[in-house]
């Protein structure tokens, strides 16, 4: 950088150290607002979106910035569908019929009156879970009243499943086992 260039970025103010410093962060925001806008490609400043495109074989296409909100976001949004995942699969082998070779079976009607006070979200769950190969269904879709008689299986022993998903039951039953206990508390409170 030149004498003339820097001379141009660096602020001088004469008589006031306290105003200086703040001049000197607010000259350091100014510069890292300036970087991150030449990142966006929608960005009007000169020069902007000069970052390298990235190739399909990149380890890093499709995927958020390692440590950015986004990236945050997307975690906790897999673990909140892993874990509705997880309790679609332990309703499925607690209320449904267990099949001579080792499957689990239920009714899509079933399981929509079983699920109406847990989730809205069961057909959603459902083709995820599918598409884990936890459970099988005939159809694309499943909609109530009309596929009410489609048989869901669950294609797995429930501690496979727990192995693969890597949870821990025991952990499970434990934190359960405290919810009731707290409610039980609560209720001996209002009584």
């Amino acid at each position: 950088m030149s004498e003339e260039e820097q001379a141009k970025k660096e602020v001088r103010v004469f008589g006031r150290p306290a105003l200086s410093s703040k001049v000197a962060m607010f000259q350091k925001k100014a510069e890292e607002h300036q970087k991150g806008q030449m990142d966006n490609p929608f960005s009007d400043w000169e020069g902007a979106s000069h970052r390298e495109a990235l190739s399909k074989d990149d380890p890093r296409y499709g995927h958020p910035v390692e440590g950015s909100k986004t990236e945050k976001r997307g975690q906790q949004a897999g673990s909140l569908i892993s874990s509705e995942i997880r309790v679609l699969c332990e309703n499925l082998h607690e209320f449904g019929t267990a099949q001579d070779d080792g499957t689990v079976s239920i009714t899509f009607g079933e399981l929509f009156q079983l699920y109406q006070s847990i989730s809205n979200k069961v057909v959603g769950i459902l083709l995820r879970a599918r598409k884990h190969g936890l459970v099988d269904f005939k159809g694309e879709m499943l909609f109530q009243r009309r596929d009410d008689d489609v048989v869901i299986t669950l294609v797995k022993p429930l501690h496979e499943l727990y192995e693969e998903m890597g949870y821990d039951k025991q952990a499970y039953e434990r934190q359960e086992a405290q919810a009731r206990e707290a409610q039980a508390r609560e209720a001996k409170k209002k009584a």
